[in-house]
């Protein structure tokens, strides 16, 4: 899977869990489609989207093993390092710690991490 549709599915993952786990209705910004998604947003998806796969890939497919927690974790951390490249002076909530993150967001986390990996094992 090429770093581009890696992102894609990064931003299909993070669309599901918001709609399966946010409280109420999203902010329109956390569901809008790829085609409307900033290109910074973008290139943030792809560099995770590949930091998993590589995480998956290094561990010889047993990240499997990693807690749910632990899989949301790695992702809010590699989110938050993009995070960083992307703005001079990145909004809070962007660069939150994982304590300090919502649930539905920390659940979405780790269904990205689970998404990428049903892919990435199969290419093991």
């Amino acid at each position: 899977m090429s770093q581009i549709e890696g992102a894609r599915l990064f931003r299909e993952a993070w669309i599901a869990g918001v709609r399966r786990h946010f409280p109420g209705e999203p902010k329109a910004g956390y569901v809008v489609p790829w085609d409307e998604t900033p290109q910074w947003e973008r290139e943030a998806a792809g560099a995770v989207y590949e930091q998993v796969r590589q995480l998956i890939e290094i561990s010889g497919g047993h990240a499997g093993r990693l807690t749910r927690e632990q899989k949301g974790r790695f992702v809010a951390t590699c989110w938050v390092a993009q995070m960083f490249k992307h703005f001079e002076d990145p909004k809070p909530g962007y660069v939150a710690d994982w304590p300090d993150l919502p649930e539905w967001q920390q659940l979405t986390d780790a269904d990205i991490f689970e998404a990428i990996e049903t892919v990435a094992v199969g290419q093991l």
